[in-house]
């Protein structure tokens, strides 16, 4: 247990007669990232829900931060943030005031440093008297995550911390992620941008249907879709025809003169299909390998649309 910041075991939740988690077991290692996905009614916010101490489990074990969320309720929310999907913050007072609220609440000694480290750390130093009301998007959610680290919890939830928001502003917040991580913190993600779990998680979890279908590194999950290929162009139709005899399980373009052949990705095929190639005096004007991303996995184990997240 001393390894994993959250240890799930058999988690069960229903609504009346829905089964909304139907069993689920994962566990996600200290200091890393952990990012769940699934499509709209999978269960993910009922899994953060329960894990942050907001719902009860009707079966299964859950610790947090060593903490059993059932009977270490205290505990666990003492170890805890959690951001979720719309920036909680006061947009009647200013983004000072909103962080002093929070070192208040939680009662953390030299509360005005505190204040002025995050505003600080968070590039809010010259809106920081401003009204909230007043902020960007991309402000409010930076504010919203900088409230969330006061007190310096040890795991943060974030409930799609980038919706939303602006490309620009959303690879700021992923840079934030990155130096939390750096930091040392745990964090569980929930995202509709399959790119953002790509970039940020260090394990995927893909919820659908109450049931968690597949776990693993983002490049593990890739490896479980076929689809891997290189493609070739040549520069006319007579050696695309005959390189396609060459690999009979090719799949032609004449118009676009390519020749698309499965493939690992890996470099010893790759090197062996060149070679092949060689053999019968066939080169190829251009070359490049194609692997399934996030988009393509998702799509073959929930059968849903990329447009992921409740």
């Amino acid at each position: 247990m001393s390894s994993s910041a959250i240890a799930v075991t058999g988690l069960r939740k229903t609504f009346g007669e829905k089964v909304v988690l139907d069993g689920i077991d994962f566990d996600v290692a200290a200091g890393s990232v952990f990012s769940m996905l699934g499509p709209n009614g999978a269960g993910k916010t009922t899994t953060v829900n329960v894990l942050t101490t907001l719902l009860q489990a009707d079966a299964g074990t859950v610790h947090v931060a060593g903490h059993d969320v059932a009977t270490g309720t205290r505990a666990v929310r003492k170890a805890i943030g959690v951001t979720g999907q719309f920036a909680a913050v006061d947009e009647l007072m200013t983004g000072r005031e909103n962080l002093q609220l929070m070192t208040d609440l939680k009662g953390v000694r030299s509360g005005d440093q505190v204040v002025t480290q995050l505003l600080e750390r968070f590039d809010l130093v010259e809106s920081a008297d401003k009204i909230a009301h007043t902020y960007s998007g991309g402000m409010r959610r930076k504010l919203d995550l900088a409230m969330t680290l006061v007190g310096n919890p040890q795991i943060i939830f974030l409930d799609e911390p980038t919706t939303g928001l602006d490309p620009r502003s959303r690879r700021t917040m992923w840079e934030i992620v990155r130096e939390l991580l750096a930091d040392g913190v745990t964090i569980f993600l929930t995202t509709q941008y399959l790119e953002e779990a790509d970039q940020l998680a260090d394990r995927i979890g893909v919820l659908h249907q109450g049931r968690l279908v597949a776990e693993g590194t983002p490049a593990d999950l890739k490896r479980q879709v076929p689809g891997s290929h290189v493609r070739l162009r040549f520069a006319g139709a007579s050696p695309l025809e005959a390189a396609a005899r060459l690999f009979p399980d090719s799949t032609r373009d004449d118009e676009a003169l390519t020749l698309r052949v499965p493939s690992d990705g890996g470099t010893r095929s790759l090197r062996a299909l060149l070679d092949r190639l060689d053999e019968y005096a066939l080169h190829a004007e251009e070359f490049s390998v194609h692997t399934p991303d996030l988009d393509d996995v998702f799509l073959a184990l929930t059968g849903a649309t990329t447009e992921v997240a409740k």
